[in-house]
C-alpha cells in the first residue's frame, strides 16, 4: 500500500533538472549577493564561468552544443544589423516619452557605459540564450523559444513597469535570433546595443 502511495513514476532528464535548478539558484544568488562590488564582474562569473564549468565537467558536453559559437555568422550579421536599424527610433521615443525608463536609466549613464554593458550583458545572455534554450531544445524542441523566456522576464522585476511587460516577448525573439545562428552572440550584441543606446538616450548624451 505504502509503496504504491509514493511510487510517482517519475522520469526526469539529469541536463534539465540541472539547467532549471541552477539557473533559478544563479538567478537569486546574483539578487541577494555582490561578491566583487562589480555586479557586471560577478554577473560574468555567474552567468557565464559556472555554466560553462557544469556544461564542461557534469553534463560532458561541449560549449558548442550550447550556442558558445560564431554559428551562422552571415545571418547573425545580418539579422543584428536589421534589429539594430528597427530598434533605434523605437527605443528613443520610449526612451525618452517614459518618465520612468529615463529616470532608471540616466542613472548609469558614464564615460564608459558601453564596456559597462558589454560586461554585464555577455554572461546574462549567455544563460539564457545559449545555456537555458538550447539545453531546453534537446527536450522540449520549438517550446523552448517560449520556455527560457519566462526566467528571462521574471528576472526584470524591478526594472520599469513598460520593459518589464515587454520582456517575454523579447525574450523570445532573442531566442528565435540564436536559434536561426545557433549562437547566442548575435542576440548579444542586440541586447547590448539596445542597453547602451537606451542609457545614452535617457541621460541625454546625444544633447
Amino acid at each position: 500500500m505504502l509503496k504504491n502511495l509514493f511510487n510517482f513514476k517519475l522520469n526526469f532528464d539529469r541536463d534539465i533538472v540541472v539547467i532549471t535548478i541552477v539557473s533559478t539558484l544563479l538567478i537569486m544568488v546574483d539578487s541577494y549577493h555582490n561578491f566583487t562590488g562589480y555586479k557586471a564582474l560577478d554577473r560574468v562569473f555567474i552567468y557565464m564561468v559556472i555554466p560553462i564549468l557544469i556544461i564542461l565537467f557534469v553534463e560532458r558536453r561541449s560549449p558548442k552544443d550550447y550556442g558558445f559559437q560564431w554559428g551562422d555568422w552571415k545571418a547573425g550579421l545580418t539579422i543584428t544589423i536589421l534589429a539594430i536599424v528597427l530598434i533605434a527610433p523605437i527605443l528613443y521615443f520610449v526612451a525618452k516619452g517614459d518618465p520612468s525608463m529615463e529616470k532608471y536609466y540616466s542613472r548609469q549613464l558614464s564615460s564608459v557605459t558601453p564596456v559597462f554593458t558589454f560586461i554585464d550583458l555577455i554572461g546574462w545572455e549567455f544563460i539564457f540564450r545559449g545555456w537555458i534554450l538550447f539545453g531546453y531544445k534537446r527536450q522540449f524542441g520549438d517550446h523552448a523559444l517560449w520556455l527560457h523566456a519566462v526566467p528571462f522576464a521574471l528576472g526584470h522585476l524591478g526594472k520599469p513597469e513598460f520593459e518589464t511587460l515587454s520582456t517575454i516577448f523579447g525574450g523570445f525573439l532573442f531566442g528565435l535570433v540564436a536559434w536561426r545562428t545557433k549562437s547566442f552572440i548575435y542576440p548579444f550584441l542586440i541586447h547590448w546595443f539596445v542597453a547602451t543606446f537606451t542609457i545614452l538616450v535617457a541621460g541625454e548624451a546625444f544633447g
